[in-house]
């Protein structure tokens, strides 16, 4: 097997409307396509980042809530590469988003730092300057 890289990562929100702001106007994430299935009474939102990662977003009305942050078995976090840690924590704290402090990684030297979507998904900045 040769794996070339993430193509997308699924989240279900409880809240569609909230979550689909967050990504899209906080996160600015691009929108690629958004379907309704009303067999499922469910949305679908893509999202491409600009490294071609995609992010699907659903709603699944009645889907259980996550048990426990962040160590319950599952999708621990999802991490977004950041130029500068710094000034995205700045950014997202300007648009009322909690960021916890920066820490930096004892093993790799790199600082990064967690915020919340607004289902309380754990989500990473890791700073990795450009070439």
């Amino acid at each position: 097997m040769n794996l070339l890289g993430t193509h997308h990562v699924a989240i279900i929100a409880s809240d569609y409307a909230a979550s689909k702001r967050f990504y899209t106007e906080v996160l600015g994430l691009e929108v690629i396509d958004e379907n309704h299935r009303p067999e499922r009474d469910s949305w679908k939102l893509d999202l491409r980042l600009p490294d071609g990662t995609g992010i699907e977003l659903f709603s699944f009305p009645g889907a259980p809530a996550r048990p426990s942050r962040p160590e319950a078995q599952g999708l621990r976090h999802l991490c977004f590469r950041v130029a500068d840690v710094a000034a995205a924590k700045a950014d997202l704290e300007a648009k009322g988003i909690a960021v916890e402090d920066i820490r930096t990684d004892p093993y790799t030297g790199r600082r990064f730092t967690f915020f919340p979507d607004p289902d309380a998904l754990p989500l990473e900045l890791y700073e990795e300057p450009g070439p």
